[in-house]
């Protein structure tokens, strides 16, 4: 009896602030696993309690992150930056070396994640050594790129020609009607790479989010802030806001803290909800888009993962984007959503708890959203990637090429 052995995808993922890039790359990791065996490459803090796809082989780089300053800082007490830029490179030299890999996927770079380059350029250039051997490489892109950089024309300009030289294809993630690619890009070198769109890459896509009638649905808000480790903004003003939409619209407050919010802001969030009957808290839940759809309206930032929860639950939604230092993408998308009547928008600048009742009590007497976006994203990735390693059907068949 002959058993199929599946070609190794190895799959560079970097999270830096939230978990956005975490999440949304191990829902890719699930749907490549049933043709690749996916083994994912984590650079920054693995949260407890996070689900792996089964079959999905995880290695722990050192894990590094941003500052305010977006500079390089380690996110363990036990290693400095420099040791874990060394070991970190070393390991992922090691795995390309070991594994063989029929292909490379990366998450962002060189789109992003500049600051990483230091491992990046040693592992691009050992894939152009292998020469015919070399895997596929092909980088995976979310909807809405960062566009407020001193530098972007720059940036853009150095990304253009950085994918030019080492990509085999790009995946973006995003339904074409919503957004495309080259509205938040824009080099004066034209792409030369495939650019695929995918549709959204949703987690848990496989496992159907059951909507609840609006009758049926919790007598809550549910407060979601993502990771949790900018979430502190939102979470004070749904505190300070809790009676007053609860005296206006009966519903209660239930905050999923996140895993990455500091431990003072979450012991304070404890105390605050035992002192209100109103006001409940948790760290995190196992499913936030089946939590969504069983309340009545949700608050939440606007990163890529949480409106895919967002979409998928249905529910009246209020949002109050992420907009630090040079974070442009949150709002812009928020804007977007809003304009197709999915969410109301409080803007991070004006948040008050008065604003934010006032945008509940908005929510509330609001219709369920209808959304018409591709949430296949995931599915359609895998397929590509397939074809790209010469396991699936040809790419001509394929929807979304944006490119030749």
């Amino acid at each position: 009896m002959s058993t199929t052995v599946r070609p190794t995808l190895l799959f560079w993922c970097q999270h830096s602030v939230g978990l956005g890039h975490l999440v949304r790359s191990l829902a890719l990791a699930e749907a490549l696993q049933h043709d690749f065996e996916v083994v994912l490459l984590n650079g920054g803090p693995m949260p407890t309690g996070l689900t792996i796809p089964e079959g999905v082989e995880i290695v722990n780089l050192d894990p590094l992150g941003h500052d305010g300053g977006y500079e390089l800082v380690s996110r363990s007490s036990q290693v400095d930056v420099e040791t874990a830029k060394r070991r970190r490179v070393a390991t992922i030299l090691r795995a390309l070396a070991d594994r063989r890999p029929r292909v490379v996927l990366l998450e962002l770079y060189p789109f992003g994640r500049k600051k990483f380059a230091f491992e990046m350029d040693p592992l691009l250039s050992a894939i152009d050594e292998l020469g015919v051997e070399a895997p596929k490489v092909v980088c995976s892109v979310r909807d809405i790129l960062v566009n407020q950089r001193r530098d972007q024309a720059r940036h853009d300009e150095r990304a253009a020609l950085r994918s030019n030289e080492a990509l085999d294809a790009i995946l973006f993630h995003a339904d074409p009607t919503f957004a495309t690619l080259d509205e938040s890009f824009r080099p004066r070198t034209p792409l030369r790479v495939p650019v695929y769109a995918t549709g959204f890459v949703t987690a848990g896509a496989s496992r159907p989010v059951a909507r609840p009638a609006v009758d049926e649905r919790a007598d809550r808000v549910i407060v979601s802030v993502g990771g949790g480790m900018v979430g502190e903004p939102i979470v004070r003003a749904a505190v300070a806001a809790h009676a007053a939409v609860a005296a206006a619209t009966g519903l209660e407050t239930l905050i999923v803290a996140g895993p990455f919010l500091p431990t003072p802001e979450w012991d304070w969030l404890v105390d605050q909800a035992e002192r209100s009957c109103r006001l409940h808290v948790i760290r995190q839940v196992d499913d936030l888009a089946s939590e969504i759809a069983g309340s009545a309206v949700s608050v939440s930032q606007c990163g890529y993962n949480t409106t895919m929860d967002l979409l998928r639950a249905g529910t009246p939604a209020v949002v109050v984007p992420y907009s630090e230092g040079r974070e442009d993408e949150q709002r812009r998308r928020a804007l977007r959503l809003q304009e197709l009547g999915i969410v109301h928008t409080v803007d991070p600048d004006e948040l008050t708890p008065e604003r934010l009742t006032a945008a509940i009590v908005t929510a509330a007497g609001s219709p369920p959203p209808t959304v018409s976006l591709d949430l296949d994203g995931a599915t359609a990735s895998a397929r590509i990637v397939a074809e790209l390693a010469g396991i699936d059907a040809p790419l001509g068949e394929r929807k979304g090429l944006l490119t030749p």
